[in-house]
């Protein structure tokens, strides 16, 4: 499994950003029979970061000084916009106009200049994507990027060293673009005896699930959902695509109020903030689609404060 995606790219990555990153803490609920891993610690409150400071501390200083462009729901454009600071690299991020106004304040504080594009993140992605082309600017992709997999891939490492893995478990991760789910993938394949791995994400938005399933995202819906950062179609080749599909188990799908639930019992019973793209693994326990011992990557925790108590005041009963 390694030979797919080398175990030795993602621990030079763990050396390559320790300085900048967090050891994010892994919980164990006994009573449910699952682990957390919280990312929503991290330094910018999401994963995201893992992958952009590997990317761009593993580019050239003249990389660095063209300028760097990202397209981004939020989470991705904190962590580039912050690596960038680091390396005094200008950064441009292209949003959605239908954006986190939370998450593009926090981009915005971190020195990136955001540029909203109408639409959804496709047409943020295309645009960002030719401004780069076109500007001679370095493009840093949040998933369709060995170095950014590799990153991301360093939570992997962290869990082994944190708990025993063994195969009759479940390890839960959410699942856009595929940049977290394959990293973690490739980290826990080097494992003597690797548990399951298994995507999971919105069905509202449900492409990487439609390419895993049936090698097409033509006709997928892409709909509003609380998880926004798990939302929009897959660059077309990404390489996490044959990744995933070499790596991972299944990827299953969560529905709005799941989603929801999910957030509340991270606020309720763990006292934890998680936004809804972060939730889909806790949505996957509560609804029994997968039973433990499970393993769940919570992946960040930028959700809007509005947002958030309205969704755990209306799960105030949730176990």
């Amino acid at each position: 499994m390694t030979d797919i995606f080398p175990l030795e790219w993602i621990a030079r990555a763990e050396a390559r950003i320790a300085p900048h990153i967090r050891v994010t803490p892994l919980t164990h609920d006994r009573d449910r029979g699952v682990y957390i891993k919280w990312e929503n610690r991290q330094v910018t409150g999401s994963f995201k970061a893992r992958g952009a400071f590997n990317k761009i501390l593993s580019l050239e200083a003249w990389e660095q000084r063209l300028g760097i462009v990202a397209a981004s729901a939020g989470n991705h454009g904190q962590g580039v916009a912050l690596a960038g600071k680091l390396v005094g690299a200008p950064v441009t991020v292209f949003a959605s106009q239908n954006a986190s106004p939370f998450k593009i304040d926090r981009m915005r504080a971190l020195g990136a200049e955001v540029r909203l594009v109408p639409g959804g993140y496709e047409q943020a992605e295309a645009r960002g994507l030719r401004y780069a082309a076109e500007n001679n600017k370095t493009w840093v992709s949040p998933y369709n990027d060995s170095q950014v997999i590799a990153g991301q891939g360093t939570i992997g490492l962290e869990i082994a060293r944190q708990m025993a893995l063994t195969p009759e478990m479940t390890v839960l991760v959410p699942v856009s673009g595929g940049g977290l789910l394959a990293g973690i993938a490739a980290a826990i394949a080097g494992n003597a005896q690797p548990p399951k791995v298994v995507g999971v994400q919105a069905q509202a938005s449900a492409f990487m699930h439609a390419l895993f399933t049936r090698d097409s995202q033509e006709n997928v819906p892409d709909l509003p959902t609380l998880a926004d950062g798990l939302a929009g179609p897959v660059e077309q080749g990404s390489i996490t695509i044959p990744l995933i599909k070499s790596m991972v188990e299944d990827i299953i799908l969560v529905s709005e109020e799941d989603i929801s639930r999910g957030v509340a019992i991270a606020c309720h019973v763990y006292g934890e903030t998680v936004e809804g793209a972060a939730a889909v693994g806790l949505a996957a326990m509560l609804t029994g689609k997968i039973k433990p011992p499970a393993v769940v990557v919570v992946s960040g925790g930028n959700i809007l404060p509005e947002i958030h108590a309205r969704v755990c005041a209306d799960y105030k009963e949730i176990v």
